[in-house]
């Protein structure tokens, strides 16, 4: 064979499977137009198009409760005081800490402080576990932020750093008193 032949032949077998793979394209896996966004099979809607079939629920009386709206003002949360609270399981409670108080655990209560600047408060020369970092907290030392602290004794809690005018966000894993 000579070259030009080669050349014919490599251009024919390229040609014949270009033209083969746009005939059979459409029939790919995948790539139907149902699974483009935007189509009937998948929709794409607007948020003023939900609020409006969620408002149309509501006064069409499906749905008992009334949706929030962005103008409602939230209650303002009152943290008790000296009294034992108690989490069911796992589940974690929000505690607001304010400056004064003392959030003392129970026994193998857990403690994360979200918001606000706290140190470790115990009435004896133990102190607390920090188990993100794995050391142990003494008394007066700054607990830090977003750190799992755990208590396995009574007695033992944390408080709003000195000089601090804002309170702290705590989340609670277990029984706790706040004085």
């Amino acid at each position: 064979m000579n070259k030009l032949t080669k050349i014919s032949a490599v251009t024919a077998v390229i040609g014949i499977a270009l033209v083969a793979g746009s005939i059979f394209n459409p029939f790919a896996e995948g790539a139907s137009v149902g699974s483009q966004p935007g189509t009937a099979d998948d929709p794409v809607v607007t948020k003023s198009y939900v609020d409006q079939q969620i408002q149309k629920a509501i006064q069409g009386g499906s749905i008992a409760t009334q949706v929030p709206t962005a103008t409602a003002t939230p209650a303002a949360t009152t943290a008790p005081t000296a009294t034992p609270a108690q989490n069911a399981g796992n589940e974690a409670k929000i505690v607001d800490v304010k400056p004064g108080q003392i959030l003392i655990a129970g026994a193998g209560a857990e403690f994360i402080v979200r918001a606000g600047k706290a140190v470790i408060y115990s009435n004896d020369t133990n102190g607390v576990a920090d188990l993100t970092d794995g050391t142990d907290l003494a008394n007066g030392v700054s607990a830090p932020s977003n750190h799992l602290l755990s208590f396995p004794r009574e007695g033992r809690g944390i408080a709003v750093q000195d000089g601090q005018t804002l309170g702290l966000v705590v989340m609670v894993r277990g029984t706790y008193t706040l004085k």
